[in-house]
């Protein structure tokens, strides 16, 4: 169960830190209070959205912290499944909002939103004020009945998952066949146009390299003639430096048979003069060997052209380019076998068809079954919420479409008076009254789950008098089995509380806080006179009050007893 609290610079919240008890945790307070803050602080740990709006004023962050202890085995094994382990039987949420972020945490670890919401809904389930308008939509009633038989309809519901993923892949393979015959003629023709070209160039991978060094060699064919005769000039034997190293080595001769350390001098420069010989002869080799005629040059541009043209079209490198055509090689040869291929598809659409019929069919038969115990439940729990004479049934209607939920349309019919027959719920059901059904079914997934906390946000609205009593006793029964954190603005359920928290809004000068505190029983008794009374509490209010609370004590102690 949820057994603390603590929430700081949260909108009005400076920071309040609040102890729930077991059983029924009621939270009243005068309207503007800030109620709906405090139930918006648990709503972020349930992945709510955040902004900087949040945060109060002149504060820098905003903290939310939820400290459960885990006492249900179900619970536990739910959070074993997300890898999460409760230490000394506890689990602590928190999420603090920052400018622009917010930070998770679960048990001092950093978490994602996700992964704190799934922790927490193994925890909690929230029931704000206009959730009840949910139960007009099918797809909501549909899945109540599902969480309600879940542990057989859930894997069941995986299985039709999984045909139905089969299902639609089997038939977006049977419309990409499904094509008109002269489209599918313009289609092979653009195919075979296209593989052409691209087998008419003869591709050789890494060509378009020497193709481009080529054609640089080529189009600066002038330039490189003209350096290398310069060059060979300079260097050569002709009053170039292989004459003037020559003439060097040969005067050096002439004077190393006088000094024996001058021989490692004549040696460096007769390696020179060999070395310039060696150039000289390179170079002029290269320049008999180099050709620069206008046929090659032409037919190497031309070559290069149709490359790039190519790749400009299928594929920046040739091996991109012949990968393209291997493809399109691929979808030609489909459409050539297209009444084959059609017929196989034919084929493996069917299988999957008739694989996702039987399991939905699986599915809708196991629903069925859980059905009729729902109704059962709920009728009893809307007798005890003051519908008299209710009559209730889910009708299933066949979808004209298959969905990855099966083919199951459900629609929840009632009849609130004696000689009505049902109809939808949204043709006859007033707010208040969508509201007690929403409270029932929640009481009856909540002994399904076994979820040890609920928290109901007015969940009053549109009720008084004598249904209002019956709501306040259904809260009790529900609290006696779990806990249960209500804000109500009804004495007659206040007065059902095991603990009674106040909400109070205070304005010091510019500044306003709420901040939120437990009752004693006469404190309670006089919170219960300002519910009945309003703006002045007289002695037969407070009396009435007073009875009220005892009354609620000798309900509790004996009925639910």
């Amino acid at each position: 169960m949820l057994v603390h609290l603590h929430v700081k610079n949260l909108a009005l919240i400076e920071e309040i830190e609040v102890e729930f008890g077991p059983g029924l945790n009621i939270l009243t307070g005068e309207t503007g209070a800030g109620k709906s803050i405090l139930l918006g602080s648990m709503q972020l740990i349930l992945g709510g959205k955040t902004s900087r709006n949040m945060i109060r004023e002149n504060a820098s962050y905003a903290l939310v912290e939820l400290l459960f202890q885990v006492e249900n085995e179900k619970a536990r094994e739910a959070l074993e499944m997300l890898d999460i382990y409760p230490e000394d039987g506890q689990i602590l949420l928190s999420r603090k909002i920052m400018d622009g972020r917010s930070i998770s945490k679960i048990n001092g670890e950093t978490s994602t939103v996700g992964q704190m919401k799934a922790a927490a809904a193994c925890l909690l389930d929230i029931h704000g004020q206009h959730e009840h308008q949910s139960l007009l939509y099918r797809n909501k009633q549909l899945e109540i009945l599902d969480a309600y038989g879940k542990e057989r309809i859930f894997p069941q519901k995986q299985l039709v998952e999984t045909a139905y993923k089969e299902y639609r892949h089997c038939l977006e393979e049977l419309k990409a066949l499904d094509i008109e015959e002269e489209q599918r003629k313009r289609e092979m023709a653009f195919l075979e146009f296209e593989i052409h070209e691209i087998e008419d160039a003869s591709l050789v991978p890494g060509e378009d390299e020497e193709l481009e060094h080529q054609y640089r060699k080529l189009s600066n064919g002038k330039k490189i003639v003209e350096v290398l005769q310069g060059v060979h000039s300079l260097t050569g034997y002709e009053n170039g430096a292989g004459d003037m190293v020559g003439s060097g080595l040969r005067e050096m001769g002439k004077v190393t048979q006088y000094d024996e350390e001058l021989e490692p001098l004549l040696q460096i420069l007769g390696e020179a003069d060999g070395l310039l010989n060696d150039f000289n002869r390179e170079l002029s080799s290269y320049l008999d060997n180099l050709v620069f005629d206008e046929k090659t040059f032409y037919e190497t541009e031309r070559r290069l052209n149709l490359i790039n043209g190519l790749k400009a079209k299928y594929g920046q490198k040739i091996e991109l380019i012949l990968s393209y055509r291997d493809q399109q090689n691929s979808k030609l040869e489909k459409l050539r076998k297209y009444e084959e291929n059609f017929r196989l598809a034919k084929e493996k659409m069917k299988i999957a068809e008739e694989k996702l019929e039987k399991v939905s069919h699986d599915l809708s038969e196991i629903r069925k079954e859980y059905k009729e115990n729902l109704e059962k439940k709920i009728i009893e729990g809307l007798k005890d919420l003051n519908f008299l004479d209710v009559d209730f049934s889910i009708r299933f209607d066949r979808r004209k479409n298959y969905t990855e939920n099966g083919f199951d349309d459900v629609e929840y019919e009632i009849s609130t008076n004696p000689g009505e027959s049902r109809k939808p719920l949204g043709q006859i059901v007033s707010g208040g009254e969508l509201s007690r059904i929403m409270l029932a079914l929640k009481a009856i997934l909540a002994d399904r789950d076994e979820l040890e906390t609920l928290i109901f946000d007015e969940i009053d609205t549109g009720i008084s008098g004598r249904t209002a009593q019956k709501v306040s006793e259904k809260m009790a029964v529900i609290g006696a089995h779990h806990q249960v954190i209500c804000i109500t603005h009804l004495p007659q359920i206040a007065a059902m509380a095991d603990t009674h928290f106040e909400i109070e809004k205070h304005v010091n000068g510019s500044e306003t806080t709420t901040e939120i505190h437990p009752l004693d029983e006469k404190e309670s008794i006089k919170e219960l006179a300002r519910l009945l009374g309003g703006a002045e509490i007289t002695p037969a209010v407070f009396e009435n009050a007073k009875e009220m609370k005892e009354l609620a004590h000798v309900h509790k102690n004996t009925r639910l007893k």
